[in-house]
């Protein structure tokens, strides 16, 4: 196993860590042995469980790899991890149902949360897709124009969840079946490279609490707009992001021109990736906006399926919205 790291500010690309075909084998195993427990309902306090006492066969060094990253994601804030198993010859058609999920422990719902389980802990919230902890990033007839997961348009630059108080520390995409002309590609942008580039007018006015957030599409109706937010947080030097550009509203006009100034810059040192089965992303999403480029969904059973899941590094802070003690967040 490999670990690559451009440590450059400027354009960094994903570090990336690739699973040999031999620990790819094995790591097969591991999900399958996974398979029968709890009836293989991976939502189940059980299953996610055992998932966590997986975390610790996974291979040595796609353990390290994955620590590292947690505890640094570096300039790009973005890990692609190459290679992984995704039982490809017994995959389904591509789902293009609205609010598609997974239940049950196939081979990468196992990855997904074994992974998951050992960056943190694997978490999702009920208003959307049910709350399930696997969801499947498809698309959808008659949602191509969807600003969210089920949409082939480009999707805009945004921070997972940007309105919500608890939002995911890290975002997990990995690869099932790529788009036919394999030209869908999951763009990243960090903080940490843009913050060197932005105005002291544009980072003064990223701090002030002078945006709103709605809530995603994928939520309905059932969640509001935030309170009022700074779009940079914490370390001058090193501060975390929360922003979507699809649906935060600057309250001001120097709120509007920063976070104009803002776009400009995640579109200039924006990285993309076109990813292939097999290969899972993961985006810090504390310091890295993410978004997709546009493709064509042919709906024919063989259209692009990604499988995500998130995870929150400090579950005791979100107990309040997490109804005995589990991973789903009200």
């Amino acid at each position: 196993m490999t670990l690559a790291l451009d440590s450059s500010t400027v354009g960094a690309p994903a570090r990336t860590l690739t699973v040999g075909p031999g620990d790819a084998d094995w790591i097969t195993g591991l999900a399958r042995r996974l398979a029968p427990v709890a009836a293989g309902r991976i939502d189940t306090p059980e299953w996610v469980a055992a998932a966590r006492d997986a975390w610790c066969d996974l291979p040595a060094g796609l353990r390290r790899g994955l620590r590292a990253f947690r505890r640094d994601s570096g300039p790009s804030g973005a890990l692609l991890v190459r290679g992984l198993p995704v039982d490809e010859p017994a995959l389904p058609d591509t789902p293009t149902g609205r609010g598609s999920v997974q239940h049950t422990a196939t081979v990468p719902a196992a990855v997904l949360l074994t992974v998951a389980a050992g960056l943190g802990d694997p978490a999702a919230f009920r208003p959307e897709k049910s709350g399930a902890l696997v969801q499947d990033v498809v698309p959808v007839p008659g949602q191509e124009e969807f600003q969210g997961n089920a949409g082939s348009v480009l999707l805009s630059f945004h921070t997972e969840n940007a309105f919500h108080p608890h939002r995911p520390d890290f975002v997990m995409l990995l690869c099932l079946r790529a788009d036919h002309e394999g030209v869908a590609g999951l763009r990243t942008a960090c903080v940490r490279q843009a913050l060197p580039l932005l105005s002291e007018a544009g980072r003064t006015a990223l701090r002030s609490k002078e945006f709103v957030t709605a809530a995603p599409p994928s939520f309905g109706t059932v969640a509001g707009a935030s309170t009022p937010h700074a779009v940079l947080t914490g370390a001058p030097d090193d501060p975390d992001v929360r922003v979507d550009f699809a649906a935060t509203r600057a309250t001001t006009p120097r709120a509007a021109r920063a976070l104009d100034e803002l776009n400009e810059l995640f579109d200039l040192t924006a990285q993309t990736v076109r990813l292939t089965p097999g290969d899972l992303a993961i985006v810090d999403n504390r310091v890295t906006v993410h978004g997709r480029t546009p493709f064509r969904p042919r709906y024919d059973g063989r259209d692009r399926w990604l499988q995500r899941s998130f995870v929150l590094t400090d579950l005791r802070r979100s107990r309040g919205l997490r109804a005995r003690d589990g991973y789903v967040l009200d």
